[in-house]
């Protein structure tokens, strides 16, 4: 283990706060600060144990609180290195104690304890799923709900999956979809970090989440947008990406318009004939907004944008009126209803069987079986 000290209690700032490393199997010794510690886990899997309680796995993301005088150790798993940063407050108060070292007994009961639980039953299909879209990812919950695991890993990674062809890049696009639409911001970043591992370009990405803006709104999106961008930038990705945009001030409108009959239809039309004079500002802002300023964009093709869309509304909720709609415009561009079948089917995992059915009940309407 090896630690970089980044704020030393000399500069001012009565702390003292480093980053510490530790390869596999490496840990501290036993010991306690009278001033207490955080710790917050910034990368890999590793161990956490207070004396007379079990050892605690901690990820990247866990926040670890250790009271004053609580005699405790932290490292590494067993397999995987972990990096934390380390914070000790009132740094002229504090005395640390350093005692014995963590014995092999002592760091192994992890192992042993985890060995008398039942045995996660994964498929080997819904391993080798799983793997391509996160490859060598050891999962806490896994360790601390492994029933759930092993249910929830087999029917999504397996039985769902093998229902139908959809390619891989096209699956995980219309999932993450769906967690902006959830507002499921924790897997959603599982599923950005999934589509880079599957080969979807940044640009891909972005355009999901820029999509989602008119469909979701910008309060709801900024959160995700936050997190796409710490993600890219931890992968060395180079913001802001190229540019995507095809219309001007000037433009927006008639190329908005002519999308947004490519998709919806001759509706459109109707739609400006039978609206009220004090609402057709709104038929304005959906032609020039919404199909103008984000539809017309380039980095997904119109079938992909429409099944994005199709699957923020799925998600949200109560948007069954949109969900006909787009049921209708994903037909026009060339998705059919074996192809939207299979969308519902990949969500079901995601979003649920209520939403899931709400969306089929539209379906059946809009394009029902032949």
């Amino acid at each position: 283990m090896w630690v970089n000290m980044n704020v030393k209690p000399e500069e001012g700032y009565n702390t003292n706060i480093g980053t510490v490393t530790f390869e596999p199997k490496a840990r501290t010794n036993w010991h306690k600060h009278s001033s207490g510690q955080v710790l917050f886990v910034i990368e890999g899997i590793g161990y956490y144990q207070e004396k007379g309680k079990p050892i605690q796995l901690i990820q990247k993301g866990d926040v670890v609180k250790i009271r004053k005088n609580a005699l405790h150790w932290h490292g590494a798993s067993h397999g995987t290195m972990m990096r934390h940063i380390a914070l000790v407050p009132e740094y002229d108060k504090d005395k640390t104690e350093w005692l014995q070292s963590v014995n092999d007994e002592e760091y192994n009961s992890y192992t042993t304890e985890k060995s008398v639980q039942t045995p996660v039953k994964i498929t080997a299909t819904a391993h080798k799923n799983h793997e391509e879209l996160w490859p060598d990812y050891q999962s806490k919950a896994q360790e601390t709900d492994p029933e759930l695991i092993e249910v929830f890993d087999n029917f999504a990674f397996d039985e769902v999956i093998n229902h139908d062809a959809m390619e891989t890049k096209t699956r995980v696009l219309i999932i993450m979809a769906s967690t902006i639409g959830s507002q499921a911001l924790t897997e959603y970043k599982m599923f950005v970090n999934a589509a880079l591992n599957t080969g979807i370009s940044p640009v891909e990405i972005k355009e999901v989440l820029y999509q989602a803006v008119p469909y979701i709104g910008i309060s709801k999106v900024i959160d995700f947008l936050n997190a796409t961008n710490e993600i890219f930038t931890e992968r060395n990705i180079l913001l802001p990406l190229e540019g995507q945009s095809t219309t001007t001030p000037e433009t927006r409108m008639e190329k908005g318009l002519a999308k947004q009959k490519e998709i919806v239809g001759e509706r459109v039309d109707e739609m400006y004939k039978n609206a009220p004079k004090d609402l057709l500002h709104i038929q304005k802002y959906l032609s020039a907004n919404c199909f103008g300023d984000y539809i017309t964009r380039n980095g997904l093709d119109v079938k992909k944008r429409e099944m994005v869309t199709l699957s923020f509304l799925i998600a949200m909720g109560g948007t069954e009126s949109q969900i006909k709609g787009h049921i209708a415009g994903n037909a026009k561009v060339g998705n059919d209803r074996q192809v939207l079948i299979n969308l519902m089917t990949q969500l079901i995992p995601y979003v649920g069987y209520p939403r899931t059915l709400n969306a089929i009940t539209c379906l059946n309407e809009v394009l029902p079986a032949k």
